[in-house]
Order: structure tokens, then C-alpha cells, then sequence
């Protein structure tokens, strides 16, 4: 690793939704205002959860997002905006590695988008 980047620079966002289609939705948006690289979508997530003083379980969606810490605030704004959940699923996870030459395009793909909305 000749030249790393500070830790915590890059995130990986996980958010579950409730369809493939409103995972869609979310995916463009995020990336057509630039404030993501990437958005990958893992269709047939089977949820078990505690909600409303019970165990529910659903079929889900999971949004697998890569962007910087610098874009998070306006990430986690977005994707609330969209989402049909009461209490969205929105976990960051720092990437503590990444190969140079993808970080490189994550800066590049959000510097593109650099005062637009």
C-alpha cells in the first residue's frame, strides 16, 4: 500500500429497504446527485427483527453503498427523504482498504458532481 489514504475517508452505507423497486429509486437518486460512487442491490434479503414489541420478519432489499465520510450527512438526508420505512436501516461502515485505483474513481466520480444537485 505505497500510498494510503487516511482511514475513514471511505464508507461503505448499508441500508435495507422494502423492494428491489424502491431500492432502485434510492440507487439512482443517490447517484445521479453524485453523493455516491456506487450503489449495489442484493435482492431476497430475508429480515428477522424486533419491531413494535414483537419478532417480524420481511423480505427485503439491501442497498450496498460506497462513498466518503464527507458525503455521508448529505447520503443519510437523501435516502430518508425516499424511504418508505418509519426507522430506516442506515449503517456506515468505514473501509479500512480499498484498492488505490478504485478509491481514485470513488474521488473522481464525486468530484464530477462537485455544486451539483
Amino acid at each position: 500500500m505505497s500510498s494510503a489514504r487516511p482511514l475513514g475517508t471511505y464508507v461503505v452505507v448499508l441500508v435495507t429497504v422494502s423492494s428491489k423497486d424502491e431500492g432502485l429509486k434510492i440507487a439512482r437518486e443517490l447517484v445521479q446527485r453524485r453523493l455516491v460512487a456506487c450503489v449495489n442491490i442484493i435482492d431476497g434479503v430475508h429480515s428477522v427483527f424486533f419491531w413494535e414489541g414483537k419478532v417480524d420478519e420481511a423480505k427485503e432489499a439491501l442497498l450496498v453503498i460506497k462513498t466518503r465520510l464527507d458525503k455521508l450527512n448529505d447520503v443519510i438526508a437523501c435516502v430518508k427523504s425516499l424511504h418508505s420505512y418509519q426507522v430506516p436501516e442506515i449503517i456506515a461502515l468505514p473501509i479500512v482498504y480499498g484498492l488505490e485505483s478504485y478509491l481514485k474513481w470513488i474521488d473522481e466520480t464525486l468530484s464530477a458532481g462537485a455544486g451539483t444537485s
